[in-house]
């Protein structure tokens, strides 16, 4: 039997879910499916500049785990970009920090939940 997967701490759902080209004549393109995990991986990494490292302990995942959702994630990222594929974001195997039973959660939601720290 399997080992079951780990669920990934993810700080907030993205405010869009769905991406791609402006033009409609190139509606006709596949859309690609990205995780929540995967866009909170390039929400940490990429826009708030954490290392792998430091993006793993958020998610309370391995680094190697990260690793390999941060590089499928910007494959994705890169496919649709090029290819002018639809983009969008859906899925995974995920729970919200407000969700999980943790006094500390992250910067981000203690912020929007009004803790102080």
């Amino acid at each position: 039997m399997s080992r079951p997967r780990k669920w990934r701490r993810v700080c907030g759902m993205p405010v869009s879910t769905l991406f791609g080209p402006m033009n409609t004549e190139s509606m006709v393109s596949e859309i690609i499916i990205m995780t929540v995990e995967e866009y909170e991986t390039i929400r940490l990494i990429d826009l708030e500049g954490n290392t792998q490292e430091e993006c793993a302990e958020r998610m309370n995942v391995a680094r190697t785990t990260v690793q390999r959702i941060y590089f499928d994630a910007r494959k994705k990222l890169a496919e649709s970009l090029v290819n002018g594929n639809i983009l969008k974001i859906e899925g995974g195997d995920y729970k919200l920090c407000q969700e999980e039973a943790v006094d500390f959660g992250c910067g981000r939601c203690r912020k929007r939940n009004g803790a102080n720290d």
